[in-house]
């Protein structure tokens, strides 16, 4: 199997819990993208993806209009961003993003979840390293040259293109991510992304098998029962009994 059907196994290694805690974490996050960048999306960018990604996504257009709307108005909540790395059960390497606004209350919740699965927390850097932080776009199709070619012309920068199985997989730098999907829209008329985000993506991959398989699982749940986590990066490859 190559890289680019890894890539879409693990969903670039994010996991997410019930509809109700992923509405919750859209609103948080475009609340904070909102009130830190604007919240107009034509001049923030930032907001304007997670807003795409938001409706891709099925989160109720209200949920979306409440979180700007809170960002308009003053005061409100104060989240600030905390990241955490370390090692999951069977030694796979894992990066937890988080809002919070109490940092102990978050890194206590965070440590549990580590400590109670036969995991260890690390220092920051401790597996940042082994992650690319890439855009990464999926379509439907079985050549690359017209892609490689729309990508030229667009003078978008762009780490690799792949296909595998009927999909073309187009990784850039997460920088280049509206350069991308805008030469990628304007090329090909009607294309339809079954991936389009910026994610960290593993350089190499940890099978985890045997006993730490539900322990794995364990881990990734306690992880998402945490109001605080927003994403979870890893780099496991699970092998189910």
């Amino acid at each position: 199997m190559g890289r680019a059907f890894e890539v879409r196994k693990v969903a670039m290694a994010k996991t997410q819990a019930a509809k109700s805690k992923v509405f919750s974490k859209y609103g948080k996050e475009i609340y904070v993208t909102a009130k830190n960048g604007g919240p107009d999306p034509d001049t923030n960018v930032a907001l304007k993806r997670l807003m795409e990604k938001a409706k891709k996504d099925q989160v109720p257009a209200h949920v979306v209009e409440k979180a700007i709307e809170k960002a308009k108005g003053a005061g409100g909540e104060d989240y600030t961003p905390a990241r955490y790395e370390g090692y999951g059960p069977g030694g796979c390497m894992v990066i937890v993003d988080c809002l919070t606004d109490n940092n102990n209350r978050t890194i206590t919740d965070v440590r549990n979840c580590f400590t109670k699965t036969n995991a260890k927390i690390g220092a920051p850097g401790a597996v940042m390293h082994m992650f690319d932080h890439q855009a990464i776009f999926s379509f439907k199709g079985d050549d690359d040259e017209p892609v490689l070619e729309a990508l030229m012309m667009a003078d978008a920068d762009v780490t690799d293109v792949e296909v595998e199985d009927g999909m073309v997989t187009v990784f850039a730098p997460h920088t280049e991510f509206y350069k991308v999907k805008t030469a990628l829209t304007e090329a090909f008329d009607g294309i339809e992304f079954e991936t389009e985000e910026i994610t960290f993506v593993p350089q190499t991959t940890t099978k985890v098998t045997g006993e730490d398989v539900p322990m794995f699982h364990k881990f990734m749940d306690m992880l998402n029962d945490c109001d605080d986590v927003q994403d979870i990066y890893h780099n496991a490859e699970v092998e189910e009994q």
